[in-house]
């Protein structure tokens, strides 16, 4: 009898990086651009797909702001294309919980996106094994796949393929940064491009504005704010210790990169020092004091007003207040980021490649009346006019092609730099990431990038102010300040997020005790008396032990060492 698999349901707060709907870029693969260069891909087009109108229901676990019911531009597009409208259901509140109703219920959407929660879905029996319809109607799902098809199977002991990649991409290679390390462009222009590079260098430059400012357009300036609404505090506030400690971002476990063995990574010692600088900065009056009582909107408002000085946050949370920021004109209020460390004998490691991850993404469920029509449609999406449709627009109206090279009209790229919301809600690009995507530095058969996350694109998204920064610092891109990827080894397990994790396993109970006792104490210990710092960390290592995290990361350890057997054949004993 196969054993049923979930998610750890820690795990779930990573996946929240990014929105299953929107289109955003997280960690994936990197190949070098000039391996890329010659990846020109035509694509199959199914030309078998429907145009009878059919409407598909969808739950997606995180909230889409700029969703406009598909009456946006590409939206319409794919409906006269495919027949297909969307009728999505977004979460409100936490989705797991509306996952787990959805499972227990029997009634099913004809498309589901858990996340880091499937295994309840998985062992209700409502996800179809997409096996056989990829390889019977997918092509163009099927050629981009290639001989990563086994980085779709669950686990070794279920290898069914139960969801269309949307969160991870193909050949993805990041051409810039988005965080964590942000600080406003207008503190280091001032301050004459000061060395930026520990915490200690940020601190420094923090204070030193703040000083010479102590108010902006009549507010109290912050100094530094962080976000810890709900699972966001993992976004924000602790998930940054292991970018400044040297390590990747493995969601709540650290991996020993030799062994493969896992630990709860708030147990590292320089973790540990981590928090001690942000305690530091409390008590130096430089942390928002209302860093871990603000809601994600109170937050947003106090960064679109300019008047936060530095955020440690991925720059897809502070994307709405930026594009407010940008729309009124305040250029110079919006963020550079900067790879900083504890001190300069770590090495941020943002940029390790994890090689195609598969896991989350896009399942059909046994409720679905077409499931082929479904897949065809998915394979759609993802062949060259799906993918160029969804990554640019509509040719005449959103873009254009200039000796040979496919550029944004000049009033579309006016919005696109200074007004993104509108951007996606009016035009839809970037807002229809569902199926199977090729990632950043992938070229079509026209020679261009499928994705507008170019070169030429992100260097014609900055501001004049981004770019005079970036000057100042010696640099043409926010990724040329940070170590690459060629000075790192690709991690073989990918990214252990989004490991599959038995559902009989200790994992996701001991999780949930952990993530509470975590989200207690990190922000106690952050806002105690620097004498009584160690006495809070040490209470907290106290209770994660007693809640029984030894258990959970021996058997973490082994789901770890088993992808690792699944996607290389490596056995690892």
């Amino acid at each position: 009898m196969k054993k049923k698999f979930s998610k750890a349901a820690g795990s779930l707060v990573i996946a929240s990086l990014l929105a299953s709907v929107i289109g955003c870029s997280n960690s994936g693969t990197s190949n070098d651009p000039a391996n890329n260069t010659g990846n020109s891909t035509g694509g199959n087009n199914t030309g078998a797909v429907s145009t009878e109108p059919m409407t598909l229901t969808a739950f997606f676990p995180d909230p889409n702001t700029t969703w406009n019911n598909m009456q946006d531009d590409v939206g319409k597009y794919i409906t006269e294309k495919t027949g297909i409208t969307l009728k999505p259901e977004f979460a409100v509140g936490d989705p797991e919980q509306k996952i787990n109703l959805i499972a227990a219920s029997g009634e099913y959407p004809d498309l589901i996106s858990p996340k880091g929660t499937s295994g309840a879905l998985i062992d209700a029996g409502a996800l179809l094994d997409l096996t056989d319809l990829i390889e019977e109607h997918a092509p163009n799902i099927k050629a981009m796949l290639g001989d990563q098809i086994n980085r779709l199977r669950y686990s070794n002991e279920d290898p069914s393929i139960y969801f269309i990649p949307s969160l991870e991409a193909i050949d993805q290679y990041y051409f810039d940064a988005g965080g964590p390390f942000n600080l406003q462009h207008e503190v280091v222009k001032e301050l004459g491009y000061p060395k930026m590079r520990t915490l200690k260098d940020y601190e420094n430059a923090i204070k030193a504005y703040k000083e010479k400012h102590p108010t902006i357009d009549g507010q109290p300036t912050i100094g530094l704010s962080l976000l810890a609404d709900d699972w966001r505090i993992m976004i924000s506030t602790t998930n940054p210790a292991f970018w400044a400690t040297g390590a990747p971002d493995d969601g709540e476990f650290y991996i020993d990169p030799e062994t493969y063995e896992a630990i709860l990574h708030y147990k590292r010692p320089e973790e540990r020092e981590y928090f001690r600088w942000l305690n530091h900065m409390n008590d130096i009056g430089l942390l928002d004091k209302e860093s871990f009582v603000q809601k994600y909107d109170q937050y947003k408002a106090k960064i679109a007003s300019g008047r936060v000085l530095a955020t440690i946050d991925q720059q897809w949370e502070i994307d709405e207040p930026e594009a407010t920021l940008k729309a009124a004109g305040k250029h110079e209020r919006t963020y550079g980021h900067y790879p900083i460390t504890l001190d300069e004998t770590y090495k941020a490691a943002n940029f390790q490649q994890t090689g195609f991850n598969g896991g989350w993404g896009l399942g059909i469920t046994t409720a679905a009346e077409d499931p082929v029509r479904i897949i065809k449609f998915l394979d759609w999406l993802a062949s060259e006019e799906g993918q160029i449709l969804i990554n640019w627009g509509i040719e005449g109206k959103h873009y254009e092609y200039v000796d040979g090279k496919r550029v944004f009209l000049p009033e579309i790229q006016d919005i696109r730099v200074n007004d993104n919301n509108r951007f996606k809600k009016e035009f839809g690009i970037g807002n229809y990431n569902l199926s199977l995507r090729y990632g950043d530095g992938v070229k079509d058969s026209t020679g261009n990038y499928y994705t507008t996350n170019n070169p030429e694109q992100v260097l014609e998204a900055y501001s004049d102010v981004e770019k005079e920064v970036l000057a100042g610092y010696g640099a043409t891109y926010w990724k040329d300040l940070f170590p690459q990827e060629d000075e790192f080894e690709v991690k073989p397990w990918g990214a252990a997020w989004n490991i599959p994790v038995p559902t009989d396993s200790v994992i996701p109970v001991t999780q949930q005790k952990a993530n509470d006792i975590v989200r207690k104490r990190i922000p106690e210990a952050i806002l105690a008396k620097p004498a009584d710092f160690d006495k809070v960390y040490d209470t907290m290592l106290a209770e994660l032990d007693k809640a029984g995290v030894k258990k959970m990361e021996e058997e973490y350890t082994e789901l770890v060492r088993a992808r690792v057997e699944l996607w290389s054949g490596q056995v690892t004993k």
